[in-house]
């Protein structure tokens, strides 16, 4: 049984998506995760895709040693990691088509309300050295789950008014 750390408020009109042992960089894919919490949809699949385009950078608030100079986002480190961008926006798509078409969802009105990454168990293998020596060769691969809901934009609110 999967486990989600936040439960949506409307059940009906939202809907989940995980991975587990996703084989990309964990530190890189948290910091590209937070960059689009809270967005529309549309906005984050073309803020993916721009990262991997390298047309818009990704904020590196928490582990953000030896990181470049990036002042977009009025912040002063970032940088634009295209293999986690591109296994997020592989995610959202995924959402997107199957479980919030299959749910009968709004696709124009969709927000992405909470998403979670988490730290997966360490892969190892081995590189070998020197003088015989054998070294590990750790990967450190990530979870990670989102809640997608359903949300009425402002424009549709105002017309619903009059």
């Amino acid at each position: 049984m999967v486990c989600y750390s936040l439960d949506p408020e409307n059940p009906t009109k939202s809907c989940k998506s995980r991975g587990s042992n996703l084989r990309v960089h964990f530190k890189n894919t948290r910091e590209t995760a937070q960059a689009f919490k809270g967005v529309h949809i549309q906005k984050a699949t073309k803020y993916l895709t721009d990262v991997t385009l390298k047309k818009q950078c990704v904020p590196f608030w928490r582990y953000n040693g030896v990181c470049v100079q990036a002042k977009q986002w009025g912040w002063t480190q970032g940088r634009w990691p295209k293999k986690s961008a591109e296994f997020l926006l592989h995610m959202l798509k995924y959402t997107e088509k199957s479980n919030a078409e299959l749910n009968g969802l709004d696709v124009d009105s969709l927000v992405i309300e909470h998403i979670q990454v988490n730290k997966s168990p360490k892969m190892c293998h081995r590189t070998y050295r020197a003088h015989g020596r054998i070294n590990p060769y750790m990967s450190s691969p990530f979870s990670q789950k989102k809640k997608i809901s359903q949300k009425k934009l402002k424009k549709q609110k105002l017309m619903a008014r009059e």
